[in-house]
Protein backbone atom coordinates (compact mmCIF):
# COMPACT_ATOMS: atom_id res chain seq x y z
CA UNK A 1 0.00 0.00 0.00
CA UNK A 2 1.47 3.35 -0.99
CA UNK A 3 2.16 5.85 1.75
CA UNK A 4 0.59 9.31 1.34
CA UNK A 5 2.69 11.95 -0.34
CA UNK A 6 2.88 15.57 0.54
CA UNK A 7 0.79 18.03 -1.38
CA UNK A 8 -2.63 17.13 0.00
CA UNK A 9 -3.33 14.22 -2.34
CA UNK A 10 -5.77 11.62 -1.13
CA UNK A 11 -4.43 8.57 0.63
CA UNK A 12 -7.61 6.63 -0.16
CA UNK A 13 -7.45 4.08 -2.92
CA UNK A 14 -9.55 1.12 -4.00
CA UNK A 15 -7.48 -1.72 -5.40
CA UNK A 16 -7.60 -2.00 -9.18
CA UNK A 17 -5.24 -4.96 -9.54
CA UNK A 18 -5.88 -8.32 -7.93
CA UNK A 19 -9.19 -7.25 -6.41
CA UNK A 20 -10.06 -10.89 -5.87
CA UNK A 21 -6.90 -11.41 -3.81
CA UNK A 22 -7.65 -8.35 -1.69
CA UNK A 23 -11.24 -9.48 -1.14
CA UNK A 24 -10.07 -12.97 -0.21
CA UNK A 25 -7.54 -11.55 2.23
CA UNK A 26 -10.03 -9.20 3.85
CA UNK A 27 -12.80 -11.78 4.12
CA UNK A 28 -10.71 -14.47 5.76
CA UNK A 29 -12.17 -15.68 9.09
CA UNK A 30 -11.67 -12.97 11.67
CA UNK A 31 -10.77 -13.56 15.31
CA UNK A 32 -14.40 -13.19 16.31
CA UNK A 33 -15.32 -15.91 13.81
CA UNK A 34 -12.75 -18.29 15.30
CA UNK A 35 -13.59 -20.11 18.53
CA UNK A 36 -9.93 -20.18 19.58
CA UNK A 37 -9.48 -16.45 19.06
CA UNK A 38 -12.81 -15.63 20.64
CA UNK A 39 -11.77 -17.49 23.76
CA UNK A 40 -8.83 -15.10 24.14
CA UNK A 41 -10.99 -11.99 24.21
CA UNK A 42 -14.12 -13.30 25.91
CA UNK A 43 -14.53 -14.89 29.32
CA UNK A 44 -15.19 -18.60 29.24
CA UNK A 45 -18.88 -19.36 29.53
CA UNK A 46 -20.09 -22.05 31.89
CA UNK A 47 -21.15 -25.33 30.35
CA UNK A 48 -24.67 -25.08 29.04
CA UNK A 49 -27.19 -27.24 30.84
CA UNK A 50 -30.50 -28.59 29.63
CA UNK A 51 -32.95 -25.71 29.58
CA UNK A 52 -36.70 -25.94 29.06
CA UNK A 53 -39.17 -23.15 28.70
CA UNK A 54 -41.89 -22.79 31.28
CA UNK A 55 -44.55 -24.55 29.19
CA UNK A 56 -42.57 -27.77 28.77
CA UNK A 57 -41.35 -27.69 32.35
CA UNK A 58 -44.91 -27.36 33.65
CA UNK A 59 -46.13 -29.98 31.18
CA UNK A 60 -43.51 -32.54 32.18
CA UNK A 61 -44.10 -31.97 35.90
CA UNK A 62 -47.86 -32.36 35.46
CA UNK A 63 -47.36 -35.43 33.27
CA UNK A 64 -45.06 -36.98 35.89
CA UNK A 65 -47.57 -36.23 38.64
CA UNK A 66 -50.45 -37.68 36.63
CA UNK A 67 -48.47 -40.79 35.68
CA UNK A 68 -47.58 -41.40 39.31
CA UNK A 69 -51.18 -40.88 40.36
CA UNK A 70 -52.50 -43.26 37.70
CA UNK A 71 -50.07 -46.00 38.67
CA UNK A 72 -50.83 -45.50 42.37
CA UNK A 73 -54.59 -45.69 41.78
CA UNK A 74 -54.09 -48.75 39.58
CA UNK A 75 -52.24 -50.54 42.33
CA UNK A 76 -54.86 -49.52 44.89
CA UNK A 77 -57.68 -50.83 42.68
CA UNK A 78 -55.87 -54.12 42.12
CA UNK A 79 -55.34 -54.56 45.84
CA UNK A 80 -58.91 -53.63 46.70
CA UNK A 81 -60.29 -55.87 43.91
CA UNK A 82 -58.23 -58.93 44.83
CA UNK A 83 -60.16 -60.23 47.85
CA UNK A 84 -63.72 -59.66 46.52
CA UNK A 85 -62.73 -61.03 43.13
CA UNK A 86 -61.16 -64.19 44.55
CA UNK A 87 -64.18 -64.86 46.77
CA UNK A 88 -66.54 -64.32 43.83
CA UNK A 89 -64.55 -66.69 41.60
CA UNK A 90 -64.46 -69.36 44.33
CA UNK A 91 -68.19 -68.99 44.90
CA UNK A 92 -68.93 -69.35 41.19
CA UNK A 93 -66.72 -72.42 40.85
CA UNK A 94 -68.19 -74.03 43.99
CA UNK A 95 -71.71 -73.28 42.81
CA UNK A 96 -71.03 -74.91 39.41
CA UNK A 97 -69.60 -77.99 41.13
CA UNK A 98 -72.54 -78.29 43.56
CA UNK A 99 -75.13 -77.70 40.84
CA UNK A 100 -73.47 -80.24 38.53
CA UNK A 101 -73.25 -82.78 41.35
CA UNK A 102 -76.90 -82.30 42.30
CA UNK A 103 -78.05 -82.49 38.68
CA UNK A 104 -76.13 -85.68 37.99
CA UNK A 105 -77.22 -87.33 41.22
CA UNK A 106 -80.90 -86.72 40.67
CA UNK A 107 -80.95 -87.32 36.93
CA UNK A 108 -81.77 -90.74 35.53
CA UNK A 109 -79.06 -92.48 33.48
CA UNK A 110 -80.67 -91.56 30.13
CA UNK A 111 -81.06 -87.83 30.96
CA UNK A 112 -77.60 -87.73 32.55
CA UNK A 113 -75.83 -88.13 29.19
CA UNK A 114 -77.96 -85.36 27.63
CA UNK A 115 -77.34 -83.09 30.63
CA UNK A 116 -73.57 -83.50 30.43
CA UNK A 117 -73.64 -82.78 26.66
CA UNK A 118 -75.81 -79.68 27.13
CA UNK A 119 -73.54 -78.28 29.87
CA UNK A 120 -70.49 -78.76 27.65
CA UNK A 121 -72.06 -77.08 24.60
CA UNK A 122 -73.90 -74.19 26.23
CA UNK A 123 -71.94 -73.39 29.40
CA UNK A 124 -68.46 -74.62 28.50
CA UNK A 125 -68.48 -76.94 31.50
CA UNK A 126 -67.32 -80.51 30.97
CA UNK A 127 -67.75 -83.36 33.45
CA UNK A 128 -65.71 -86.53 33.03
CA UNK A 129 -64.61 -89.39 35.29
CA UNK A 130 -61.29 -89.11 37.05
CA UNK A 131 -58.99 -92.02 36.34
CA UNK A 132 -56.18 -93.17 38.65
CA UNK A 133 -53.64 -92.55 35.89
CA UNK A 134 -54.63 -88.96 35.20
CA UNK A 135 -51.73 -86.49 35.31
CA UNK A 136 -52.57 -83.02 36.56
CA UNK A 137 -50.77 -79.79 37.54
CA UNK A 138 -52.05 -78.04 40.68
CA UNK A 139 -53.26 -74.47 40.29
CA UNK A 140 -50.45 -72.31 41.65
CA UNK A 141 -48.08 -69.53 40.76
CA UNK A 142 -50.02 -66.48 41.89
CA UNK A 143 -51.71 -65.11 44.97
CA UNK A 144 -55.08 -65.36 43.24
CA UNK A 145 -54.54 -69.08 42.45
CA UNK A 146 -53.57 -69.86 46.02
CA UNK A 147 -56.53 -67.93 47.40
CA UNK A 148 -58.93 -69.65 44.97
CA UNK A 149 -57.61 -73.10 45.92
CA UNK A 150 -58.00 -72.39 49.64
CA UNK A 151 -61.54 -71.08 49.24
CA UNK A 152 -62.68 -74.05 47.09
CA UNK A 153 -61.16 -76.50 49.56
CA UNK A 154 -63.05 -74.76 52.37
CA UNK A 155 -66.33 -74.85 50.46
CA UNK A 156 -66.09 -78.29 48.81
CA UNK A 157 -64.02 -80.23 51.29
CA UNK A 158 -60.32 -80.83 52.04
CA UNK A 159 -60.01 -83.57 49.40
CA UNK A 160 -60.90 -81.14 46.59
CA UNK A 161 -58.30 -80.92 43.86
CA UNK A 162 -57.84 -77.70 41.88
CA UNK A 163 -55.63 -78.01 38.79
CA UNK A 164 -54.65 -75.87 35.85
CA UNK A 165 -54.26 -78.78 33.41
CA UNK A 166 -55.17 -82.47 33.26
CA UNK A 167 -53.39 -84.79 30.85
CA UNK A 168 -51.96 -81.74 29.10
CA UNK A 169 -55.32 -80.03 28.52
CA UNK A 170 -55.40 -76.54 30.09
CA UNK A 171 -58.36 -75.10 31.98
CA UNK A 172 -59.67 -74.74 35.48
CA UNK A 173 -60.13 -78.31 36.71
CA UNK A 174 -61.90 -79.16 39.96
CA UNK A 175 -61.82 -82.71 41.25
CA UNK A 176 -64.92 -83.82 43.23
CA UNK A 177 -66.86 -87.01 44.01
CA UNK A 178 -70.39 -88.06 43.13
CA UNK A 179 -71.59 -90.89 45.37
CA UNK A 180 -67.99 -91.92 45.93
CA UNK A 181 -67.04 -91.81 42.24
CA UNK A 182 -64.21 -89.34 41.48
CA UNK A 183 -64.91 -86.88 38.64
CA UNK A 184 -63.39 -83.86 36.95
CA UNK A 185 -65.23 -80.59 36.29
CA UNK A 186 -63.46 -78.47 33.65
CA UNK A 187 -64.25 -74.76 33.19
CA UNK A 188 -62.77 -72.07 30.96
CA UNK A 189 -59.98 -70.46 32.98
CA UNK A 190 -60.46 -67.06 31.33
CA UNK A 191 -63.76 -66.49 33.10
CA UNK A 192 -62.01 -66.78 36.46
CA UNK A 193 -59.00 -64.47 35.85
CA UNK A 194 -58.43 -60.85 36.74
CA UNK A 195 -58.41 -58.25 34.02
CA UNK A 196 -54.85 -57.69 32.86
CA UNK A 197 -52.46 -57.70 29.97
CA UNK A 198 -53.92 -55.99 26.92
CA UNK A 199 -57.00 -54.80 28.82
CA UNK A 200 -54.97 -52.89 31.37
CA UNK A 201 -52.63 -51.63 28.64
CA UNK A 202 -55.53 -50.21 26.62
CA UNK A 203 -57.04 -48.51 29.64
CA UNK A 204 -53.68 -47.12 30.73
CA UNK A 205 -53.00 -45.78 27.23
CA UNK A 206 -56.39 -44.07 27.04
CA UNK A 207 -56.11 -42.57 30.52
CA UNK A 208 -52.50 -41.53 29.83
CA UNK A 209 -53.37 -39.76 26.58
CA UNK A 210 -56.31 -37.94 28.17
CA UNK A 211 -54.13 -36.96 31.12
CA UNK A 212 -51.35 -35.64 28.85
CA UNK A 213 -53.88 -33.62 26.85
CA UNK A 214 -55.25 -32.16 30.07
CA UNK A 215 -51.69 -31.43 31.27
CA UNK A 216 -50.91 -29.62 28.00
CA UNK A 217 -54.07 -27.47 28.34
CA UNK A 218 -53.30 -26.65 31.98
CA UNK A 219 -49.65 -25.86 31.20
CA UNK A 220 -50.70 -23.59 28.36
CA UNK A 221 -53.17 -21.74 30.56
CA UNK A 222 -50.53 -21.32 33.27
CA UNK A 223 -47.85 -20.31 30.80
CA UNK A 224 -49.90 -17.84 28.73
CA UNK A 225 -49.71 -14.84 31.15
CA UNK A 226 -45.98 -15.40 31.69
CA UNK A 227 -45.39 -15.74 27.96
CA UNK A 228 -47.19 -12.46 27.38
CA UNK A 229 -45.13 -10.88 30.15
CA UNK A 230 -41.92 -12.24 28.61
CA UNK A 231 -42.85 -10.79 25.22
CA UNK A 232 -43.75 -7.43 26.74
CA UNK A 233 -40.45 -7.39 28.65
CA UNK A 234 -38.52 -8.05 25.44
CA UNK A 235 -40.32 -5.17 23.73
CA UNK A 236 -39.47 -2.85 26.63
CA UNK A 237 -35.85 -3.99 26.38
CA UNK A 238 -35.87 -3.06 22.69
CA UNK A 239 -37.45 0.33 23.50
CA UNK A 240 -40.87 -0.45 21.97
CA UNK A 241 -43.04 0.71 24.85
CA UNK A 242 -46.23 0.93 22.78
CA UNK A 243 -46.23 -2.83 22.05
CA UNK A 244 -45.62 -3.83 25.67
CA UNK A 245 -49.10 -3.15 27.07
CA UNK A 246 -50.63 -6.08 29.00
CA UNK A 247 -54.29 -6.84 29.61
CA UNK A 248 -55.43 -5.34 32.90
CA UNK A 249 -58.86 -7.03 32.88
CA UNK A 250 -57.81 -10.68 33.23
CA UNK A 251 -59.81 -12.77 35.67
CA UNK A 252 -56.88 -13.98 37.79
CA UNK A 253 -56.19 -11.41 40.49
CA UNK A 254 -52.45 -12.09 40.81
CA UNK A 255 -51.89 -11.86 37.05
CA UNK A 256 -54.02 -8.71 36.89
CA UNK A 257 -51.90 -7.04 39.60
CA UNK A 258 -48.68 -8.03 37.81
CA UNK A 259 -49.98 -6.69 34.48
CA UNK A 260 -51.08 -3.40 36.05
CA UNK A 261 -47.71 -2.97 37.76
CA UNK A 262 -45.82 -3.79 34.57
CA UNK A 263 -47.89 -1.36 32.50
CA UNK A 264 -47.27 1.43 34.98
CA UNK A 265 -43.56 0.65 34.96
CA UNK A 266 -43.45 0.63 31.15
CA UNK A 267 -45.32 3.95 31.02
CA UNK A 268 -42.88 5.48 33.47
CA UNK A 269 -39.90 4.17 31.53
CA UNK A 270 -41.35 5.52 28.29
CA UNK A 271 -41.82 8.93 29.89
CA UNK A 272 -38.29 8.87 31.28
CA UNK A 273 -36.92 7.91 27.86
CA UNK A 274 -38.90 10.67 26.21
CA UNK A 275 -37.80 13.20 28.82
CA UNK A 276 -34.19 12.08 28.39
CA UNK A 277 -34.34 12.49 24.63
CA UNK A 278 -36.04 15.88 24.90
CA UNK A 279 -33.58 17.04 27.53
CA UNK A 280 -30.51 16.00 25.54
CA UNK A 281 -31.91 17.45 22.35
CA UNK A 282 -32.88 20.68 24.09
CA UNK A 283 -29.54 21.12 25.82
CA UNK A 284 -27.64 20.34 22.64
CA UNK A 285 -29.78 22.73 20.63
CA UNK A 286 -29.55 25.55 23.16
CA UNK A 287 -25.76 25.26 23.34
CA UNK A 288 -25.27 25.85 19.63
CA UNK A 289 -26.24 29.54 19.73
CA UNK A 290 -23.71 30.62 22.41
CA UNK A 291 -21.06 28.45 20.77
CA UNK A 292 -21.63 30.20 17.46
CA UNK A 293 -21.32 33.59 19.17
CA UNK A 294 -18.18 32.48 20.98
CA UNK A 295 -16.58 31.36 17.74
CA UNK A 296 -17.50 34.59 16.02
CA UNK A 297 -16.15 36.66 18.91
CA UNK A 298 -12.99 34.56 19.02
CA UNK A 299 -12.22 34.96 15.34
CA UNK A 300 -12.87 38.71 15.47
CA UNK A 301 -11.43 39.68 18.85
CA UNK A 302 -8.49 37.38 19.60
CA UNK A 303 -5.36 38.80 17.94
CA UNK A 304 -3.00 35.96 18.83
CA UNK A 305 -3.27 33.55 15.91
CA UNK A 306 -2.10 30.53 17.93
CA UNK A 307 -4.54 31.21 20.76
CA UNK A 308 -7.34 31.91 18.28
CA UNK A 309 -6.67 28.62 16.47
CA UNK A 310 -6.74 26.67 19.74
CA UNK A 311 -9.93 28.34 20.90
CA UNK A 312 -11.66 27.71 17.58
CA UNK A 313 -10.55 24.07 17.72
CA UNK A 314 -12.05 23.73 21.20
CA UNK A 315 -15.33 25.25 20.02
CA UNK A 316 -15.41 22.89 17.03
CA UNK A 317 -14.81 19.96 19.36
CA UNK A 318 -17.66 21.09 21.61
CA UNK A 319 -19.92 21.38 18.56
CA UNK A 320 -18.97 17.83 17.50
CA UNK A 321 -19.73 16.59 21.02
CA UNK A 322 -23.16 18.19 20.81
CA UNK A 323 -23.74 16.31 17.55
CA UNK A 324 -22.95 13.06 19.38
CA UNK A 325 -25.54 13.89 22.04
CA UNK A 326 -28.12 14.58 19.36
CA UNK A 327 -27.35 11.25 17.70
CA UNK A 328 -27.58 9.41 21.01
CA UNK A 329 -30.94 11.02 21.78
CA UNK A 330 -32.48 9.89 18.51
CA UNK A 331 -35.66 7.77 18.91
CA UNK A 332 -35.35 4.00 18.70
CA UNK A 333 -37.15 3.63 15.39
CA UNK A 334 -35.86 2.99 11.90
CA UNK A 335 -37.65 2.26 8.62
CA UNK A 336 -35.86 -0.64 6.95
CA UNK A 337 -35.66 -0.90 3.17
CA UNK A 338 -33.33 -2.70 0.71
CA UNK A 339 -30.04 -0.76 0.58
CA UNK A 340 -27.04 -1.27 -1.67
CA UNK A 341 -24.13 -1.75 0.73
CA UNK A 342 -21.42 -0.83 -1.77
CA UNK A 343 -23.07 2.51 -2.48
CA UNK A 344 -23.41 3.42 1.21
CA UNK A 345 -19.81 2.51 1.99
CA UNK A 346 -18.58 4.47 -1.04
CA UNK A 347 -20.53 7.54 0.09
CA UNK A 348 -18.95 7.33 3.55
CA UNK A 349 -15.35 6.88 2.43
CA UNK A 350 -15.76 9.69 -0.11
CA UNK A 351 -15.64 12.17 2.75
CA UNK A 352 -12.15 10.90 3.65
CA UNK A 353 -10.67 10.63 0.19
CA UNK A 354 -8.71 13.88 0.56
CA UNK A 355 -7.63 13.24 4.15
CA UNK A 356 -3.86 12.97 4.26
CA UNK A 357 -3.76 10.66 7.32
CA UNK A 358 -6.15 7.89 6.18
CA UNK A 359 -5.59 4.98 3.83
CA UNK A 360 -8.56 2.75 3.04
CA UNK A 361 -8.81 -0.56 1.19
CA UNK A 362 -12.30 -1.55 0.19
CA UNK A 363 -13.62 -4.91 -1.02
CA UNK A 364 -17.42 -4.70 -1.04
CA UNK A 365 -19.37 -6.46 -3.84
CA UNK A 366 -21.45 -4.01 -5.83
CA UNK A 367 -24.50 -6.31 -5.94
CA UNK A 368 -24.76 -6.85 -2.18
CA UNK A 369 -28.03 -5.52 -0.73
CA UNK A 370 -29.00 -5.38 2.95
CA UNK A 371 -32.16 -4.53 4.87
CA UNK A 372 -31.39 -1.27 6.67
CA UNK A 373 -32.06 2.44 6.93
CA UNK A 374 -29.69 4.06 4.46
CA UNK A 375 -29.03 7.22 6.47
CA UNK A 376 -28.62 5.29 9.72
CA UNK A 377 -26.24 2.81 8.07
CA UNK A 378 -24.16 5.69 6.68
CA UNK A 379 -24.00 7.17 10.18
CA UNK A 380 -22.78 3.82 11.53
CA UNK A 381 -20.00 3.49 8.95
CA UNK A 382 -18.98 7.13 9.34
CA UNK A 383 -18.72 6.73 13.12
CA UNK A 384 -16.55 3.63 12.74
CA UNK A 385 -14.30 5.37 10.21
CA UNK A 386 -13.96 8.40 12.47
CA UNK A 387 -13.20 6.17 15.44
CA UNK A 388 -10.51 4.39 13.42
CA UNK A 389 -9.07 7.70 12.17
CA UNK A 390 -8.73 9.03 15.70
CA UNK A 391 -7.59 6.00 17.63
CA UNK A 392 -6.39 3.42 15.10
CA UNK A 393 -3.17 4.94 13.81
CA UNK A 394 -0.57 2.37 12.82
CA UNK A 395 2.16 2.27 15.54
CA UNK A 396 5.19 4.34 14.57
CA UNK A 397 3.28 6.41 12.02
CA UNK A 398 0.59 9.06 11.91
CA UNK A 399 -1.33 7.13 9.28
CA UNK A 400 -4.54 5.17 9.83
CA UNK A 401 -4.89 2.15 7.59
CA UNK A 402 -8.45 0.85 7.34
CA UNK A 403 -9.66 -2.33 5.63
CA UNK A 404 -13.34 -2.58 4.70
CA UNK A 405 -14.75 -5.88 3.42
CA UNK A 406 -18.16 -7.48 3.12
CA UNK A 407 -19.42 -10.94 2.26
CA UNK A 408 -22.70 -12.82 2.27
CA UNK A 409 -23.41 -15.59 4.77
CA UNK A 410 -26.74 -17.29 4.04
CA UNK A 411 -29.44 -14.82 5.13
CA UNK A 412 -26.94 -12.36 6.59
CA UNK A 413 -24.27 -9.96 5.34
CA UNK A 414 -21.05 -9.60 7.28
CA UNK A 415 -19.40 -6.16 7.06
CA UNK A 416 -15.93 -5.88 8.58
CA UNK A 417 -14.07 -2.64 9.23
CA UNK A 418 -10.58 -3.00 10.68
CA UNK A 419 -7.76 -0.63 11.56
CA UNK A 420 -4.09 -1.52 12.15
CA UNK A 421 -3.69 0.44 15.37
CA UNK A 422 -2.66 -0.66 18.87
CA UNK A 423 -5.95 -2.42 19.56
CA UNK A 424 -7.81 -2.52 22.86
CA UNK A 425 -7.03 -4.46 26.06
CA UNK A 426 -9.23 -7.60 26.04
CA UNK A 427 -10.81 -6.72 29.38
CA UNK A 428 -12.10 -3.42 27.92
CA UNK A 429 -13.73 -4.84 24.78
CA UNK A 430 -17.06 -5.47 26.46
CA UNK A 431 -17.22 -1.85 27.68
CA UNK A 432 -16.52 -0.10 24.39
CA UNK A 433 -20.21 0.12 23.46
CA UNK A 434 -21.25 1.52 26.84
CA UNK A 435 -22.23 5.21 26.77
CA UNK A 436 -19.52 7.63 27.95
CA UNK A 437 -16.96 4.84 28.36
CA UNK A 438 -13.43 5.73 27.23
CA UNK A 439 -10.59 3.27 27.12
CA UNK A 440 -6.94 3.69 27.98
CA UNK A 441 -4.74 6.52 26.79
CA UNK A 442 -3.63 4.60 23.71
CA UNK A 443 -7.08 5.03 22.15
CA UNK A 444 -8.19 8.26 23.80
CA UNK A 445 -5.59 10.66 22.58
CA UNK A 446 -8.33 12.71 21.01
CA UNK A 447 -11.06 14.19 23.15
CA UNK A 448 -14.60 12.94 22.79
CA UNK A 449 -17.82 12.23 24.61
CA UNK A 450 -17.44 8.46 24.57
CA UNK A 451 -20.66 7.99 22.60
CA UNK A 452 -19.42 6.98 19.14
CA UNK A 453 -19.42 3.20 19.49
CA UNK A 454 -22.48 3.33 21.74
CA UNK A 455 -24.38 5.12 18.96
CA UNK A 456 -23.13 2.54 16.44
CA UNK A 457 -24.26 -0.39 18.58
CA UNK A 458 -27.64 1.20 19.29
CA UNK A 459 -28.24 2.01 15.62
CA UNK A 460 -27.25 -1.46 14.41
CA UNK A 461 -29.66 -3.03 16.90
CA UNK A 462 -32.44 -0.75 15.64
CA UNK A 463 -31.88 -2.21 12.18
CA UNK A 464 -32.11 -5.80 13.48
CA UNK A 465 -28.36 -6.41 13.25
CA UNK A 466 -25.50 -7.04 15.62
CA UNK A 467 -22.17 -5.32 16.29
CA UNK A 468 -19.15 -7.25 17.55
CA UNK A 469 -15.77 -5.80 18.45
CA UNK A 470 -12.55 -7.78 18.71
CA UNK A 471 -8.81 -7.43 18.36
CA UNK A 472 -7.44 -8.64 15.03
CA UNK A 473 -4.73 -11.31 15.07
CA UNK A 474 -2.15 -9.03 13.44
CA UNK A 475 -3.09 -5.99 15.51
CA UNK A 476 -5.77 -3.37 15.46
CA UNK A 477 -9.43 -3.24 16.36
CA UNK A 478 -11.99 -4.90 14.13
CA UNK A 479 -15.69 -4.04 14.05
CA UNK A 480 -17.97 -6.67 12.59
CA UNK A 481 -21.55 -5.80 11.65
CA UNK A 482 -24.17 -8.42 10.76
CA UNK A 483 -27.19 -7.19 8.80
CA UNK A 484 -30.03 -9.04 7.18
CA UNK A 485 -29.42 -9.80 3.53
CA UNK A 486 -31.89 -8.99 0.77
CA UNK A 487 -31.67 -12.10 -1.38
CA UNK A 488 -33.78 -10.91 -4.29
CA UNK A 489 -35.61 -7.81 -5.46
CA UNK A 490 -38.68 -7.60 -7.69
CA UNK A 491 -37.74 -7.02 -11.33
CA UNK A 492 -36.99 -3.36 -12.01
CA UNK A 493 -37.03 -2.37 -8.32
CA UNK A 494 -33.44 -1.52 -7.49
CA UNK A 495 -32.73 0.19 -4.15
CA UNK A 496 -33.37 3.92 -4.52
CA UNK A 497 -30.41 5.81 -3.09
CA UNK A 498 -31.04 8.62 -0.63
CA UNK A 499 -27.37 9.54 -0.29
CA UNK A 500 -25.01 11.03 -2.82
CA UNK A 501 -23.22 8.38 -4.90
CA UNK A 502 -19.93 10.06 -5.88
CA UNK A 503 -17.44 8.45 -8.18
CA UNK A 504 -14.76 7.49 -5.67
CA UNK A 505 -11.40 8.87 -6.77
CA UNK A 506 -8.77 6.25 -7.39
CA UNK A 507 -5.14 7.11 -6.94
CA UNK A 508 -2.27 4.81 -7.78
CA UNK A 509 0.97 4.71 -5.89
CA UNK A 510 3.24 7.60 -6.63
Amino acid sequence: MAMPQSGGHSAFRESQVNVEEVAAELTMPAPLESPEASAENKPRKPRASLRLNLFWRTFFLLALLLAGSILAWLQILRVLEFEPRSLQMAQQAASLVNLSRAALVHADPIARVSLIKTMAEQEGVRIMPREPGDRYEPLAGSALARRLTEELARRLGPDTIVAQSVNGEPGLWVGFSINGDPNWLRMDQARFSLAGGRTWLIWLAMVGLLSLAGAAVIARLINRPLKQLSYATSRVREGDFAASHLDENVSTSEVREVNIGFNRMAERLAKLEQDRAVMLAGISHDLRTPLARLRLETEMSVTDEVARAHMVADIVQLDATIDKFLDYARPDHATLTPVNLHGVVSSCVYALQNHHAVQIRMAVPEDLNVLADEVELARVISNLLENARRYGKTPGTEITQVDIAAKAQDDWVLLRLRDHGPGVPPEQLANLTKPFFRGDAARTAAAGAGLGLSIVDKTVQRMGGRLTLANARSGGLEAQIRLRRVLSLPPGEDPQPRLQRPAVMRHGAS
